[in-house]
């Protein structure tokens, strides 16, 4: 599929393989402190308000707000950086090389998407969730992905991340449209104006991020108040980085790019996990997993994000759209699909998203991210671990 490897995909796999580690780790120690006797004090502290500004001017919202408004929209600036750098010379950068991920990642948001809608069709407002279990979690998937080390072929991690990157996009497109509430006029002109200022910036070739950084916060805060959520401004804000492919001693994106990777992959994405992955799970039981929500949520991840991203990209394949990552055979491209189930930081994100008025649905999308997103890094690493020691003759499948 991929002759080469850039050295930029090398250290974002390195990056990402360890982030998944204390991703892990947060949302253990998160469901750990939510079900302890410090379960009072965690969910208070979340629900603490905390003012930033100066006199009348400026915010006040949720220690969970600001974490999930303001420093998720770090991240998503993070995220279309890493895009904006794989299309325009990277992973994406062509056709052929996109090919499978970008067929592989359609197939992954549309099959879970129809068996959420499936399985809550008959309840209305649970529907808004259907965008849950379409998203991949890359840092999650790169970190299991990575503990087989050697035993993966660089094509198959070349192709999951691709095709995370590109569930990203889903994910951003899907927020931006379908996640909205209700529009303010004045403040979508002010965003338009800040944003044809970037834009000028961008022709210009500003190489300095402080006159970027100025007008990116006003997008941010006017966003905000808009009515569209607040980390649509990071990826407005990356749109107009500029990064010319001529430009081999400079590079403003990928200066960027690595310099907030270890605050987003350290810092940001752990807190999130942290602050969105604790839930009671006092009085669980199996009728609990079996509501519309969590059970679409995970049928979506277990099941539906392994069929359609194998399906589809079986079928681009045969098809001759795409050819399979080269030294890997079908079992552990099956068992990469079954990783990209691992929804985790985006499907809580977009789950919040979903649900923001009607809160008490969170503990089930919570239950179902959650234990989908474990069925699929356990089923997924044992199937990797057994393709990895088969030889299977592509030909014959």
């Amino acid at each position: 599929m991929i002759n080469y490897i850039s050295s930029s995909f090398r250290w974002f796999f390195k990056l990402e393989a360890a982030s998944g580690i204390l991703l892990l780790i947060s949302a253990v120690v998160a469901l750990y402190v939510s079900n302890s006797n410090f379960s009072d004090l965690y969910f208070s502290v979340l629900k603490e308000y905390i003012f930033i500004g100066i006199n009348n001017f400026g915010l006040k919202l949720s220690v969970l707000h600001w974490i999930n408004d303001a420093l998720m929209a770090i991240f998503f600036f993070f995220v279309t950086l890493e895009i904006k750098r794989e299309f325009l010379q990277g992973e994406l950068s062509s056709l052929k090389q996109a090919m499978l991920p970008i067929i592989g990642a359609v197939g992954g948001m549309l099959v879970p998407a129809l068996i959420y809608i499936f399985i809550n069709y008959k309840t209305p407002i649970t529907l808004s969730g259907w965008a849950i279990p379409s998203a991949t979690d890359i840092a999650f998937s790169i970190g299991i992905l990575s503990l087989l080390g050697s035993r993966v072929p660089i094509s198959l991690k070349v192709f999951l991340t691709a095709l995370a990157i590109i569930d990203d996009l889903g994910a951003i497109i899907i927020i931006a449209f379908f996640y909205t509430g209700d529009l303010s006029i004045k403040y979508l002109l002010l965003i338009l104006l800040t944003f044809i200022l970037l834009l000028i910036l961008n022709r210009l070739n500003v190489k300095k991020f402080f006159p970027y950084l100025i007008l990116g916060l006003l997008l941010w805060f006017f966003t905000h108040e808009s009515g569209i959520h607040a980390t649509i401004a990071g990826v407005l804000l990356a749109a107009v980085i500029p990064h010319r492919k001529n430009e081999h001693d400079f590079s403003l994106l990928i200066k960027l790019e690595h310099g907030i990777s270890p605050y987003v992959a350290y810092f940001i994405m752990p807190l999130f996990a942290f602050a969105n992955a604790g839930v009671s799970l006092q009085g669980l039981s199996l009728n609990s997993l079996l509501a519309p929500v969590p059970l679409g949520i995970l049928l979506g991840l277990f099941v539906g994000k392994q069929i359609g991203v194998f399906v589809f990209s079986f079928a681009s394949i045969k098809l001759g759209l795409a050819t399979l990552p080269t030294k890997s055979n079908w079992i552990s491209f099956y068992a990469v699909g079954i990783l990209t189930g691992i929804g985790f930081t985006m499907s809580l994100f977009v789950g919040n998203l979903a649900f923001v008025e009607n809160m008490e649905y969170m503990d089930g999308v919570k239950i179902g991210v959650l234990s989908g997103s474990l069925l699929s890094t356990v089923v997924g690493y044992v199937l990797l671990w057994i393709g990895s020691r088969k030889k299977v003759d592509v030909q014959k499948v």
